[in-house]
């Protein structure tokens, strides 16, 4: 497994196991009773993505420390999936911020329309790791 291929899956648990956490932590508090709209989201929120860029950078930094078989050189097979990749994650990304934005238009809450674009970043970071893994598995 090259090291892009790690990096890909890291990138794939984080972008899972962050915002579980996050929707847990927000759950609980609607769960308390409070009402959805009024609750405090905005740290947790910033905290999570700050998590989950800095779990994904440790866990990259880790994994290449106790798993070095693989020397740290990209290919242009490397180049390309990544390629493929991202742009699966943008036009994810593309379609998925329509709804924020046409939620603002409609004046919703502002709980509602930060959530919605916290979920098209994850399914957008989801998305490109999903592509790569299945170019790194099935072969380029």
């Amino acid at each position: 497994m090259s090291s892009e291929e790690k990096r890909t899956w890291i990138s794939a648990l984080v972008g899972v196991v962050v915002p579980i956490i996050y929707l847990a932590f927000v759950m609980s508090r609607a769960a308390s009773g409070a009402e959805v709209a009024t609750i405090a989201y905005a740290w947790p929120m910033l905290i999570s993505i700050g998590a989950g860029v800095v779990a994904g950078i440790v866990l990259a930094i880790v994994t290449a420390a106790v798993l070095p078989k693989e020397p740290d050189r990209v290919d242009e097979r490397d180049r390309e999936i990544n390629r493929r990749g991202e742009f699966a994650g943008f036009y994810v990304m593309s379609i998925a911020a329509i709804v924020p934005l046409v939620m603002a238009m409609a004046r919703v809450e502002q709980f509602w329309i930060a959530h919605a674009l916290y979920l098209a970043f994850v399914l957008a970071a989801l998305a490109s790791s999903v592509v790569k893994i299945v170019a790194y598995r099935r072969g380029w």
